[in-house]
């Protein structure tokens, strides 16, 4: 488990600064038809990013891989990610596992026999 958010974190926080900030595929398809300036701002043509809209999360802390009000922040953020995503995952396993250890615990008390009883004597001896 530590070797995977070691290897994660490595991912997250320093190959993100080898990624590329063209536009990915998707992007690229969603302008076709449609002529960009160099900011990326559409000025001609029709295509389906005219009618894109912007996400209600777009101004949030860590929105478009990087954290508001610090340039150059994209290793950061995704260490960030890396540690949130890895504790609701433990948050999630440490919930599963002690109701999973509470239901096995409550299933063991109630196959005990009850004491006084030839059962329970003979699991005594």
């Amino acid at each position: 488990m530590l070797g995977g958010l070691a290897v994660a974190a490595l991912l997250a926080g320093g190959a993100s600064y080898l990624a590329s900030g063209s536009p990915d595929g998707l992007d690229a398809t969603t302008l076709t038809g449609c002529t960009v300036d160099a900011d990326g701002v559409i000025t001609g043509g029709s295509c389906i990013a005219q009618r894109a809209q912007d996400h209600e999360l777009g101004g949030s802390f860590l929105a478009d891989y990087g954290i508001k009000g610090v340039d150059d922040a994209t290793g950061l953020a995704g260490l960030i990610g890396v540690a949130l995503t890895f504790a609701v995952g433990l948050a999630i396993f440490w919930a599963v596992r002690r109701r999973r250890n509470a239901a096995a615990e409550s299933a063991a008390g109630e196959q005990l026999p009850a004491a006084g009883t030839p059962a329970a004597v003979s699991a005594e001896k």
